[in-house]
């Protein structure tokens, strides 16, 4: 792959990764899908477009597709799907996806602390400049509506960090996610089944357009593209990429959400994403000094 396919590549998956957040805030947008409906229709689209993926790389691993995954994965990514859903029932697309992103960082490098990993100076700098600037986001908060929608989100971003912890001894990642999703099919169309036949279920078309769009996607597509790229990035270069996607988040927010650019959030932003990006450049550098 040319180094600029590598680039167009990732910066793809990284706004699929971003166009979650805004697809979610269209589909919630005037009552168009419930949370649960999104949520079920989400992961049914995208185990079906990564099940069609993986027939057409392999078609002979779709057959024992379960001896990837783990009911542990797929019980992370449900948490996570259904946290995400809900919480944005409350939360602006650029605050959820911060709040999403932050709450991942913080799970995998809290889970790296309890295995004893040690943490330099510059590390734990970041980490305080990043809890400050998350209590600083988060305070206003309290007194609203939508400190349930945040904590909602931080249990998904904690689902999610554990997903990845899970999926970073993964020899084949996309095999495993895929296997992930298909073992949830048979929750989410329960879940369908049961929101038809007893809460009157009603999706508008634009609804289930954003909704299969998310799935299929924004997250089937998107995470085939990033494990393509994934082992072709340097661990720090993958690292700081990802810190764009509240960025890309926060933009598709103000251009297709029509949400306003706030200063508060903005501060935050920078503050939060400033101080994991110390810590990844700490360990960046840590690594390349065992190295040399």
């Amino acid at each position: 792959m040319s180094p600029t396919g590598l680039i167009v590549l990732t910066l793809f998956a990284l706004i699929a990764f971003a166009a979650n957040s805004v697809l979610c805030r269209l589909a919630l947008n005037a009552e168009q899908v419930n949370p649960a409906d999104f949520t079920a229709i989400r992961l049914l689209s995208a185990s079906l477009i990564l099940a069609i993926i993986i027939i057409v790389r392999d078609k002979s691993v779709i057959g024992k597709i379960h001896h990837y995954g783990s009911h542990a994965g797929a019980l992370f990514l449900f948490i996570y799907a259904a946290g995400f859903s809900y919480a944005y029932i409350s939360l602006s697309t650029a605050t959820g996806a911060l709040i999403l992103f932050a709450a991942v960082q913080f799970t995998m490098l809290f889970k790296g602390w309890l295995a004893g990993n040690k943490m330099g100076l510059q590390e734990t700098i970041g980490i305080l400049l990043s809890l400050v600037g998350f209590v600083y986001f988060v305070f206003p908060e309290l007194e609203k509506p939508s400190m349930m929608g945040c904590l909602l989100m931080i249990l998904s971003g904690m689902a999610w960090g554990m997903y990845s912890l899970i999926g970073a001894r993964s020899t084949k990642p996309l095999y495993d996610t895929a296997s992930n999703f298909i073992r949830l099919t048979p929750i989410a169309i329960i879940g369908l089944v049961y929101s038809y036949f007893y809460f009157d279920m009603n999706i508008s078309t634009q609804g289930l357009f954003y909704t299969v769009a998310s799935g299929a996607l924004a997250s089937g597509v998107g995470y085939t593209l990033w494990y393509q790229v994934l082992p072709k990035l340097k661990p720090s270069i993958a690292a700081v990429s990802q810190l764009s996607v509240p960025i890309w988040a926060a933009l598709g927010g103000i251009v297709l959400v029509s949400e306003p650019v706030e200063l508060h959030l903005a501060i935050s932003a920078i503050v939060i994403l400033g101080g994991i990006l110390l810590v990844i450049l700490a360990k960046s550098n840590r690594a390349i000094k065992k190295v040399t």
